[in-house]
């Protein structure tokens, strides 16, 4: 048995762990008289009595009621959470005397079931007339439509069968009383685990009234009126003998603090409130000034507030407000606040417009007696000023018409609605209408006044001229038709062609310029619209700058026909019309006058009810028209021509948009569209057949219609022509995928609107083809000067030590491209540490700057990559090398770009540089040197320095001017120093605090130049330009020391001469030597010729013949044994032909400590010839020197012309020449 047990035991254990539900058992005990309802939210969920000794009977429902004082054990069962599946509901019931309640203190039992949400509930009971009060005991409550944050939330209903909307209060606020009557219901709903204060209200109870004091202004009158399908409620007056009470309606004037008692319980829901004001007026002021309103004067309630305003005549009364819209009859202010004001018309009529606030209206000009109500609505609360007046006489707004006498004018009131006359003055007669104004004939000296503030509202103003007719009649008289004549027209022309309009009349109105024409019947009107032409648009359409035109013709038995509508600017040059016909030029009130002037003559006999001439312009078109009166019927038998000019090299296509097509009448009538050109037949369709398409040259379109039954649709068409151009395009592929890293823009620069460019078919205005893209370009009509051709290439390096030098020469682009290249430009992006390094291809740059200009086809702009310009810089300049420590831009656009093989500038990366820029400079002595910093004549870019590195030539020292701008700082410093490169003292040093603008300074030496800008101040810039020029040193002590050097080097060279010349000579006195000039060389003492021949002496001769000296004295026929001939001396021609003797010779010994030069003057000496009686120079047989070429005289000398001597020793003057050897 007891295994068993144990086994039951477990197995009840095992269903427990197994039933996900929860269960939750607790003890309650409700307080005496309250009655707990304890419900379930779910259908399975239930709440359970336990009962028994041993607690082993239990009751389960789904709702359960619990009495008072009686202590309960409870079980929930829900397999959803206990704390959201049940409610528990805690009624009490507060009951009263007339002067006292039970209980007093309203309490909460707020330990019964906290796990729950709760409901507390409070039924109030008490005598007819009785007020119940329940005063809040802690923070006040506040009205709100939503739920409370700290989980309780207050709700009243001032009956428990009442249908309304219980009033809905949380926790802190100001309220801290709530007043109820008889069947009242005050409730506290709590969330789960919500804590409830244990007492919330004091009750008591008092007879049913509400007292209020009230102030009524001495001007205004108050009605209190009970709705009758409300409570009833009394109003008294207190403070007399007895009260004077009204149950439906009391009316209450002018009062200082009176007291009032409503006897029910809440009289804002069954009284509402009326009170009027009077407001007088005068021309000049009204009193009040203002409509005020005492914000606690009935708060609550429904109020009704009116003024009634009473103004004199031909006084404009002005209300300013704080801003209202106009509203339409069903709509509902937001706020509960509507405004209303009604006005009484000049015509006794009544006006009423309404408004709600936050609008545009902020005053309001009306003119006569007026009311203003304001009505508010129970939570509403309007503005303490409502509005303010100011009043003012009534002055019109007068304009003197004087005009020629074919003037007409007719003003015509748009505005049935709006209270304004119009008056007119003529000869001292006035005539006022509130209607509009028939024609006004012959306005001379005419004054016109509206007697309202804003006329041009309410009127619109026609000014009519009429064009007439002059005929000559048979007799010679001149017939002046009916119109009243502007311009005389005969059967030719009209006198004073261009038609213009009067600006000086009504210019802030709605204004029409009409122009009434008429010719003789078998004539034509001929309207020119030069200059722009004219665009047709839909005939109840208006043109985008407010100028629109209509033509309208008046037909012979047939209503007036709309020839079309037009705004300025299209392709309608000019319009014919048959005999009668009107301009109409419409424009509005706030736009300014500018019309378009047109021609009138005479137009040939036309057959046409109208001709309509096109100019259609040349390019891509496609214009619109519609016949006469569209979308209405054209009219009956008439017919309507077109003339079309079409561009040459351009085609043009016809297409029917919309068309109907009338029954017509006669048999055999049909609708005849017909094309005509020059010199062909004409062409006739039909409205369904195909219509012309891509034709060419000038043609004629007209348009004929039948006689057609009225009861059907007529004839109506819209078409339109497209014109297109017939040219062929430019075609060009640019591949960009193979060699150089280049893209290409081609912009449109040019004003001609033909100019179509296209990339891969695809109209632009511009042309991007990016590095290694192929794009297929096309040009149609584009001038090549309409085009800009630009092209650039990016050279990037993200690793300095890897970049290499670039030469920077412009790429071939391609050649089918139809434009020249405008400019090229290359963009450079490197490290941060590195250092672009910019270096001219010819050796130096040259910026240019005033003084020193580059030529344009030569310039290369150099910008940084943020936009920051450095300079402009050509060739053949000062400046060795630029370095910039930034991504940078150069570009060159030159005027005549050639595509050279030498690059314009060598580019390379170096290490990092403090500086941003640094100028490397060697001026010259030739001109004046200029550096200006960088952006010149702008300013340096804001915190940036600039270097200059200037080497001055050798023997040079530099005046240098500094010229100084801008030097002010709004942040940080700015400095400008100046310090030679070897020595390092400072020649300037000058700082933003120093108002310097020019500093002169010399630099002995190469010095360097810094500048460190800052955040300027305001618009001031900071530049510097300096002018170098360059001066020779003038030091003596070098020159002395120079002089004295060369003394003694002199002295030196002499010393040594000396002493060669004398050692020759002692060697020649023992030695001789001869020449053969056709036989071999006999050299004494011959060792080779090691050394030279001032050396070996094999120059001099022991022994010379006469015969040889002498021998040109000898006659010709002497000639010697071997051939050779002996008397005359023959000019050596090198050696012969025989081989000669090789003679050994010991190699010499080097002299040591001996100078000897490269070749001494003696060694070049050749032996002289006789003289003869004509100079050496000239002789046939003469040959210099110094021009030997053998192996013998290599070196060429270049002094004087010398004879050859025989021997060393000094010869004897020769025998002066006879003349008789002459």
């Amino acid at each position: 048995m007891r295994f068993c047990g144990a086994c039951a035991l477990l197995a009840l254990l095992l269903v427990s762990s197994l039933d996900s539900s929860e269960s939750l058992q607790t003890t309650v005990k409700p307080n005496k008289g309250s009655d707990v309802i304890v419900s379930s939210l779910q259908p399975d969920c239930t709440v359970c009595t336990i009962s028994g000794v041993n607690g082993n009977q239990t009751s389960c429902q789904l709702s359960l009621k619990l009495e008072p004082e009686e202590e309960v054990k409870l079980l929930f069962q829900c397999p959803q959470p206990v704390e959201q599946s049940y409610n528990v509901t805690i009624i009490s019931l507060i009951e009263c005397t007339k002067d006292a309640c039970k209980p007093p203190t309203v309490e909460v039992q707020s330990s019964l079931l906290p796990t729950f949400s709760r409901t507390f509930s409070w039924k109030l009971k008490a005598p007819e007339k009785t007020l119940v009060s329940l005063k809040v005991i802690g923070n006040g409550l506040s009205r709100t439509p939503h739920p409370c944050n700290d989980g309780r939330q207050y709700s009243v209903l001032t009956s428990e069968t009442s249908k309304e909307v219980p009033t809905q209060y949380c926790e802190g606020g100001s309220e801290t009383q709530l007043d109820l009557s008889d069947q009242g219901v005050v409730s506290l709903e709590a969330k789960p685990n919500t804590q409830v204060e244990s007492v919330l209200f004091q009750a008591f109870a008092a007879p049913m009234k509400r007292v209020m004091t009230v102030t009524i202004g001495p001007a205004s009158t108050v009605v209190l009126t009970r709705d009758p399908g409300k409570d009833e409620c009394e109003v008294c007056v207190s403070g007399g003998a007895s009260p004077d009470c009204h149950a439906t309606e009391k009316t209450l004037k002018s009062a200082e603090k009176l007291p009032l008692e409503f006897r029910c319980l809440k009289p804002e829901d069954v009284f509402t409130m009326k009170m009027t004001t009077k407001i007088e007026c005068t021309q000049t002021s009204c009193t009040p000034a203002s409509a005020e309103v005492d914000l606690d004067l009935f708060k609550g309630f429904k109020k009704t507030l009116t003024w009634d305003v009473t103004v004199p005549d031909r006084t404009v009364l002005t209300l300013e407000f704080p801003g209202l819209k106009e509203k339409s009859a069903s709509e509902d202010c937001e706020d509960g606040i509507q405004y209303t004001v009604t006005t009484m018309r000049t015509d006794g009529q009544m006006r009423t417009n309404s408004y709600c606030k936050h609008g545009p209206v902020s005053q309001l000009d009306l003119f006569g007696n007026m009311a203003v109500t304001v009505e508010v609505s129970k939570e509403g609360e309007p503005d303490q000023t409502v509005f303010n007046t100011t009043a003012a006489p009534r002055r019109g707004r007068s304009t003197v018409v004087n005009s020629d006498p074919n003037m007409s004018l007719i003003i015509t009131k748009v505005d049935k609605e709006a209270d304004c006359q119009v008056c007119v003055t003529e000869a001292s007669k006035q005539t006022c209408t509130s209607e509009t104004l028939k024609r006004l004939k012959n306005p001379r000296n005419a004054s016109v006044e509206f007697m309202c503030l804003q006329p041009q509202k309410v009127y619109t103003v026609e000014i009519n001229r009429e064009i007439g007719m002059k005929e000559m009649g048979g007799d010679g008289n001149m017939l002046r038709g009916k119109a009243k004549v502007l311009r005389d027209c005969t059967k030719t022309s009209c006198s004073g062609n261009a038609v213009h309009v009067n600006n000086e009349f009504f210019s802030n109105y709605n204004r029409t310029f009409t122009w009434d024409i008429k010719v003789q019947p078998t004539q034509t009107f001929h309207l020119d619209f030069p200059g722009s032409g004219l665009r047709q648009i839909p005939n109840e359409g208006t043109c985008p700058d407010g100028h629109t035109y209509s033509v309208i013709l008046y037909l012979h038995r047939a209503s007036p026909a709309t020839i079309g509508t037009f705004c300025k600017g299209g392709t309608v040059t000019s319009i014919l019309g048959q005999y009668k016909g009107r301009v109409m030029l419409t424009v509005p009130s706030d736009v300014t006058l500018d019309p378009m002037d047109f021609q009138l003559k005479i137009g040939p006999q036309s057959e046409a009810t109208a001709i309509v001439k096109v100019n259609l312009p040349r390019g891509t078109s496609d214009t619109e028209f519609i016949t006469p009166n569209y979308p209405k019927d054209f009219p009956d038998e008439k017919q309507i021509l077109w003339e079309f000019s079409i561009p040459g090299m351009h085609n043009y296509s016809v297409k029917f948009s919309e068309h109907s097509a009338p029954e017509c009448l006669n048999e055999g009538d049909v609708v005849v569209v017909e094309y005509q050109q020059e010199g062909k037949k004409p062409t006739r369709t039909a409205l369904t057949d195909p219509q012309p398409q891509h034709q060419q040259g000038a043609f004629n379109l007209t348009l004929k219609n039948c006689k057609t039954n009225q009861t059907l649709p007529g004839l109506s068409l819209r078409y339109s022509v497209s014109v297109m151009r017939s040219g062929h395009p430019v075609l060009c592929t640019v591949d960009l995928t193979k060699g150089e890293a280049v893209s290409v823009q081609i912009e449109k620069v040019g004003a001609d609107p033909l100019c179509e460019m296209k990339k891969d078919s695809v109209e632009k205005k511009t042309i991007n083809v990016a590095k290694g893209e192929t794009a297929k370009l096309s040009f149609l009509d584009c001038p090549s000067e309409d085009l800009r051709l630009t092209a650039s290439k990016l050279i990037a390096c993200a690793n300095a030590s890897l970049c290499t030098p670039t030469p920077l020469s412009i790429p071939t682009l391609d050649s089918c491209l139809p434009m020249p290249l405008h400019s090229f430009s290359w963009l450079f992006t490197i490290p941060h540490e590195a250092t672009l390094d910019l270096v001219s291809p010819t050796g130096s740059l040259r910026q240019s700057l005033p003084g020193q200009e580059c030529d344009p086809s030569s310039v290369l702009r150099v910008d940084e990559n943020d936009g920051s310009f450095i300079g402009d810089f050509c060739s053949d300049g000062v400046i060795q090398k630029l370095q910039v420590h930034s991504n940078i831009s150069i570009t060159v656009t030159p005027r005549d770009l050639r595509r050279s093989e030498e690059p314009l500038l060598n580019v390379s990366v170096s290490p990092e540089i403090k500086e941003d820029i640094i100028y490397r400079i060697s001026p010259n002595l030739m001109s004046p040197t200029i550096l200006a910093t960088p952006n010149w004549p702008n300013g340096m870019k804001a915190h940036s320095s600039v270097s200059w590195i200037v080497d001055l030539p050798w023997m040079t020292h530099a005046l240098v001017k500094v010229d100084i701008s801008g030097l002010e700082c709004k942040h940080g410093h700015a400095r400008i120093n100046m310090k030679h490169q070897e020595e390092g003292n400072d020649l300037l040093d000058i700082g933003e605090s120093e108002k310097t603008s020019t500093t002169n300074m010399t630099a002995r030496q190469s010095f360097y130049l810094n500048l460190t800008n800052c955040q300027p101040e305001g618009s001031d810039q900071f530049n510097v330009k300096a002018t170098i020029n360059l001066e020779r040193k003038t030091n003596l002590l070098p020159i002395l020391l120079g002089l004295v050097g060369a003394v003694l080097l002199l002295l030196l060279i002499l010393t040594v001469v000396c002493i060669v010349v004398r050692k020759k000579k002692s060697k020649m006195a023992s030695q001789a030597s001869i020449y053969m000039g056709k036989g071999n060389i006999f050299r004494p003492n011959d060792r080779h010729f090691v050394k030279t021949r001032a050396d070996n002496d094999s120059h001099v001769y022991d022994y010379i013949d006469d015969s040889m000296v002498y021998g040109h004295l000898l006659t010709d026929s002497e000639i010697t044994s071997n051939g050779v001939q002996v008397d005359s001396y023959q000019t050596f021609t090198g050696p012969s032909d025989r081989t000669l003797p090789v003679i050994k010779e010991p190699d010499p010994e080097p002299e040591k400590g001996q100078y000897q030069s490269f070749l001494s003057p003696s060694d070049t000496f050749m032996p002289p010839r006789p003289r003869t009686p004509i100079e050496r120079q000239d002789s046939l047989g003469f040959q210099d020197r110094r021009m030997l070429d053998n192996e013998l005289y290599t070196f060429k000398s270049t002094g004087d012309m010398n004879t050859i001597r025989l021997s060393g020793v000094d010869m004897e003057p020769q025998p002066p020449i006879m003349e008789e050897s002459l």
